[in-house]
């Protein structure tokens, strides 16, 4: 018999988000949008600096400093201290490590904070040395960044689905509708498929529009007991989790996720399936990663992912990035990302989404993907999260 993990003893018990800015201040450092998130995170817990005894911070421009570098900054004395910068997945994975240091008892209140602030050129440069497989080998080949790399597996995609432009374009348009409710997104006006396809051209097939726009910004969630959920919200817990890292060591076409790995334990776990999802954030740095991690968790049936876009995106029936997604809102970096999903998700299930709230949402799912090797990412991520009254 195989014995589930319970999160039990631990539930989200505030949020917080930093302004996202397209072109930071000279000056302006990750640790300011992060700063700002914690304000805004502990303001909507309810709580003070000083009841915060753990934290989990992922970032990729906080350099030199470390996790406990930005802790002595933000005035934190802590039992739990945990670091990730493993792209687009450190923050979901931070955020589980955060989990687990609770119900192990390790701490009793974790913030989970996240944010980069790189500008455009400082991104160029961390792009091209991200790693030394990257660094080496592609870079050395005229490597232009993770557009390059993404146009290829998006490529290779269109032709294993039957894929075409507008099938990506109802999805980017679908986010930008959701993005017109969220007050923090970059990119907040309407866009046509004629927009879409008659956008500039990046690397072929991608556009502009496929290419998620790289911003400064901050992003933080406070965990702790249940019963620290401020009055008159519903409770919001974990139901399962799910990681997987190098689940093909870069030797395979790419075109599945390491969520392909983990995704039956992950519904095993919540005790639920694709069904029963009412909400989800999908990790959305090309809108081919949103195919391909739907399909790996099973929302697509008979990998049928053009039908799905046309029966379920298109209509936004199936609620996905309600926030608007890294593609309109905007990336701070990556591991801000998919935190960000977990403050949405979080407000869909506790009602506190406004305009762009789905009805009863009681279940959600959001993920995470990234650190890009040679050809497409090695990291993934995903959490499940339920409303409790």
């Amino acid at each position: 018999m195989t014995i589930r993990p319970t999160y039990d003893n631990t539930a989200i018990v505030g949020v917080g988000q930093s302004a996202y800015t397209r072109r930071p201040e000279p000056g302006a450092l990750a640790h300011h949008f992060i700063r700002d998130a914690v304000v805004a995170a502990l303001d909507d817990a309810g709580m003070k600096l000083g009841e915060i005894d753990g934290l989990a911070l992922s970032s990729m421009s906080i350099g030199p400093d470390q996790a406990v570098d930005v802790a002595w900054r933000l005035g934190l004395s802590l039992r739990f201290l945990h670091q990730d910068t493993n792209g687009g997945s450190s923050s979901i994975s931070a955020f589980g490590a955060a989990v687990r240091a609770i119900e192990m008892g390790a701490a009793k209140t974790v913030l989970v904070a996240a944010g980069d602030a790189t500008g455009l050129e400082g991104y160029a440069k961390l792009a091209a040395n991200f790693n030394r497989a990257i660094r080496d080998h592609a870079a050395a080949l005229g490597y232009g960044g993770p557009n390059t790399a993404y146009a290829l597996l998006t490529a290779r995609q269109m032709k294993h689905y039957g894929l075409d432009k507008s099938d990506y374009g109802h999805m980017a348009i679908a986010q930008r509708i959701w993005a017109a409710g969220n007050p923090y997104a970059v990119y907040r006006d309407p866009m046509t498929m004629d927009d879409y396809l008659n956008a500039p051209g990046v690397v072929d097939p991608l556009c502009r529009f496929d290419c998620v726009p790289v911003v400064a910004g901050g992003q933080a969630v406070i965990l702790s007991a249940p019963d620290r959920t401020p009055k008159g919200r519903p409770k919001v817990r974990v139901r399962a989790l799910g990681y997987s890292f190098n689940h093909d060591h870069q030797a395979t076409d790419g075109l599945k996720t390491g969520a392909s790995i983990f995704a039956k334990d992950l519904w095993e776990q919540a005790g639920a399936g694709p069904d029963d999802i009412d909400v989800a954030s999908i990790y959305d740095d090309y809108p081919a990663m949103v195919v391909a991690q739907l399909d790996d968790l099973g929302f697509m049936p008979d990998h049928d992912a053009k039908r799905f876009i046309a029966n379920r995106i298109r209509d936004r029936s199936f609620p996905v990035n309600t926030w608007g997604g890294m593609l309109s809102a905007g990336q701070p970096g990556g591991p801000a990302g998919c935190l960000n999903g977990v403050s949405e998700i979080t407000l869909q299930l506790q009602g506190r989404a406004g305009a762009r709230q789905v009805p009863d949402a009681k279940l959600g799912l959001t993920t995470g993907y990234g650190m890009t090797m040679y050809r497409y990412g090695a990291t993934a991520g995903a959490a499940i999260l339920e409303r409790q009254a």
